[in-house]
């Protein structure tokens, strides 16, 4: 079992915004990672706390599909270094890839979260 992450932001609070920030950031984890619908153990789901238009498991659901797998959702710490507007994932899920071989993804302004595993 791996757990393969990413993290994606949004200008404004509002469901369009979150749902197709959700929706490419996951299904680009899934791509990269070759993830098959069957390999998913759980997936937690954090956001930042200026986002409150809508739960980032919802968007989950409703626009990839997810509505067999474990959710959890959570607020993250109010750092003032922190990055606004951001939601997080973290699929945990069967693979044959090492760590090594694991594809983080970041989008928009989350690329700040680790720009280190970022590919330009």
């Amino acid at each position: 079992m791996r757990a393969f992450r990413g993290a994606t932001t949004v200008e404004n609070d509002n469901p369009a915004e979150i749902r197709v920030a959700v929706r490419d950031l996951v299904n680009e984890i899934i791509a990269k990672n070759r993830l098959e619908d069957d390999d998913y153990v759980d997936v937690i789901l954090t956001v930042t706390p200026d986002l409150t238009s809508m739960y980032a498991g919802t968007a989950l659901r409703e626009e990839c599909g997810f509505d067999d797998v474990p959710l959890l959702g959570a607020v993250e710490a109010n750092v003032t270094t922190g990055v606004d507007r951001c939601v997080r994932v973290l699929i945990h899920a069967y693979s044959a890839l090492s760590r090594t071989e694991v594809v983080p993804v970041y989008h928009g302004q989350a690329r700040r979260l680790r720009p280190d595993l970022v590919d330009d």
